[in-house]
């Protein structure tokens, strides 16, 4: 019994698992700017998102590896900031003018997708979430 409870208490005291998301930014153009990447739960979704990260452009692919995310249900998003101004440009209607895309490939209509249209569920080791920018 008291193997039994010791053996309890070192797996109640082992750190929580987390995993790596590795997103691959497809049809980035011509390396300008930066690739801003937000790797976010359901709450924060389009807003503050807990894990971000931003790295040049690489003509046709730039990948971001994020370490450390909880297992879980996230939405990736990614945008191409050619100007360097650290947010997504867009035109007087509201519509982005820079390039960006979300994980599934979700697409929202007259606005951005819905968090279940981009979730991706994230289990220990390491998921891919390939995002083609629009």
């Amino acid at each position: 019994m008291r193997h039994l409870l010791l053996s309890c208490a070192l797996l109640l005291a082992l750190p929580a698992s987390a995993a790596t998301v590795e997103v691959r930014v497809t049809k980035v153009a011509g390396g300008k700017g930066k690739i801003n990447v937000a790797v976010c739960d359901r709450e924060r979704f389009l807003k503050q998102c807990a894990h971000h990260a931003s790295v040049p452009a690489q003509a046709g692919e730039t990948v971001v590896a994020f370490r450390d995310i909880p297992p879980g249900t996230w939405a990736v998003l990614a945008y191409q900031d050619e100007n360097g101004n650290n947010q997504l440009d867009r035109n007087f209607l509201g519509i982005p003018t820079e390039n960006y895309g979300f994980s599934r490939d979700a697409a929202g209509r007259f606005g951005p997708p819905d968090f279940d249209d981009a979730a991706i569920e994230v289990r220990e080791g390491t998921t891919v979430a390939p995002i083609k920018l629009h």
